[in-house]
């Protein structure tokens, strides 16, 4: 198909005369989408005056947007007699392409519209892995009673991978230990979490009920791997106690970790289970104080929609009983 083209030269929304040839997408995206609806409103109607009525501005308004567009594009969109226009071939094929894109737009709207609304909206809700089978179901339950509509977008990752999630938008809120301290975060403590060594069934420690680290010295460990809040607290606790951990396995799940003990792979520093695992004990750490703080943060700065503010109160409001 053959497209009628004009000159290159066009005249800019300023008044400045640009070569539409050679500028980049955004600069075409910023010249040309103030104008879509109009093009679209006027291909619609088939008449300046009309178009101009339907959507409340000027004619003259109008009819200098759709001049410039075409001068914009190089290219004749509509045939001209007197008020009333029709599509030239290049206007009907622009207008399929304007149409999906206003249909895109108007759905975004009505998408983030529908994430902002007070009772039915959604939060993006970050969260460790270990607090996914009591913790969090638990706090979503309560908050459900007296927002039952509000959405959630759940994530489960480790501490370091949902700050970056966090810094990129791309979560409201999470729950997270060690509390972060950083510039462009704000974070606030709301528990903590007492730790154990996890032994296998038949070690030798197995029949404690509690235990000084430093007894441990000279196990082998199993832990998660570099990156995990629970790696830095479990390290920086064996430094406490006078030692350098011999580490045999790493991974990415608390509950691995307690079956490689289980299979006598290794003793771990690790939060309470949800369930009670068979095949190991659990002893309590009398020194040094073995726990970790759980805090929830959110970005400086970021605004909060009505459903993220209810459910930031909400957390704030379990300080001291955030865990089962």
């Amino acid at each position: 198909m053959v497209h009628q083209r004009r000159s290159q030269r066009r005249v800019s929304p300023s008044g400045d005369t640009e070569v539409m040839r050679g500028n980049g997408e955004e600069e075409v995206a910023r010249l040309l989408a103030p104008r879509l609806a109009y093009f679209a409103g006027v291909a619609r109607t088939e008449h300046v005056t009309r178009a101009a009525q339907e959507m409340r501005v000027p004619q003259s308004t109008l009819s200098r947007a759709m001049v410039r567009l075409e001068q914009d594009l190089g290219v004749d969109l509509f045939a001209r007699r007197g008020r009333t226009v029709s599509l030239t071939p290049a206007g009907r094929t622009f207008l399929g392409s304007v149409e999906r894109a206003l249909a895109e737009v108007r759905r975004a709207a009505e998408e983030v519209r529908a994430d902002a609304d007070p009772a039915t909206g959604k939060v993006a809700f970050g969260f460790l892995h270990t607090m996914g089978a009591e913790t969090v179901p638990g706090l979503l339950q309560a908050f459900r009673a007296d927002h039952p509509r509000v959405r959630f977008s759940l994530v489960q990752n480790y501490g370091e991978a949902m700050l970056e999630r966090l810094r990129a938008g791309e979560l409201d809120l999470c729950l997270t230990s060690p509390v972060p301290d950083a510039p462009d975060l704000v974070a606030r403590r709301l528990d903590e979490q007492k730790l154990r060594l996890v032994v296998p069934a038949d070690h030798r420690l197995a029949g404690r009920r509690r235990i000084r680290l430093a007894e441990a010295a000279e196990e082998t460990f199993v832990t998660l791997e570099p990156g995990y809040g629970m790696r830095r607290i479990a390290d920086a606790l064996c430094r406490e106690a006078g030692f350098t951990p011999r580490i045999a396995f790493e991974g990415e799940e608390t509950e691995t970790l307690r079956g490689l003990v289980a299979a006598g792979l290794g003793v771990a520093l690790l939060p309470p289970p949800a369930v009670p695992r068979p095949g190991v004990a659990e002893l309590t750490v009398t020194a040094p104080r073995a726990v970790r703080e759980i805090g929830v943060a959110w970005l400086e700065g970021h605004p909060d929609t009505p459903p993220v503010a209810a459910f930031k109160k909400f957390l704030l409001s379990r300080r001291g009983r955030l865990l089962p």
